[in-house]
């Protein structure tokens, strides 16, 4: 097992216990926390449970703040909603998909299928086309769809094997049967 060699002097432990003190952010406490416990001695185990956090960032914390010092170790995350769509937007694009189809709004041709249904790349084609958005995850357009009202499903499998005819010859018989 390997000797630490990351000691923190009094005057350091000092600056990071005065920066956790002084934080407001959360995220930005528990890394000042972290590197001032590893620094002056505490196991790699005690630190993971007593700040929540992974051994990983552990010592990518650690890493930073030997490199760069204590400015590293504040969080940079910008936070709040990006969104791409504003409320208003959002609302419109939900007005429209519960109003129309998407065979109505963008053609049969640009449709996915027979245009009965919203899919995500139908959501894609559309938003590009009239907001001039697009999304880099599928997600993001599954997210939509979800503030829309519509719930994500899978089109259903078909074999191989399937036969239309011996479909209808089943469900006849399904009907003389009741």
């Amino acid at each position: 097992m390997r000797k630490r060699t990351f000691q923190l002097t009094e005057s350091q432990s000092n600056a990071l216990q005065a920066a956790y003190l002084h934080c407001q952010n959360a995220d930005t406490k528990t890394r000042f926390q972290a590197v001032r416990l590893y620094g002056t001695g505490y196991t790699t185990a005690q630190i993971t449970d007593i700040c929540g956090c992974s051994r990983s960032s552990l010592m990518e914390w650690v890493r930073a703040y030997r490199e760069n010092g204590l400015p590293t170790l504040v969080d940079h995350r910008l936070g709040g909603n990006r969104a791409q769509l504003k409320p208003e937007q959002i609302e419109a694009i939900q007005n429209q998909m519960h109003r129309y189809q998407p065979v109505q709004l963008l053609g049969k041709d640009a449709c996915l299928g027979e245009g009965l249904f919203w899919t995500t790349t139908d959501i894609a084609t559309w938003l590009k086309r009239d907001y001039d958005i697009a999304f880099k995850s599928l997600t993001s357009y599954r997210s939509l769809l979800a503030k829309c009202g519509f719930s994500f499903q899978r089109p259903a499998k078909q074999y191989k094997s399937h036969s239309d005819i011996k479909v209808m010859e089943f469900e006849e018989l399904l009907e003389k049967n009741c």
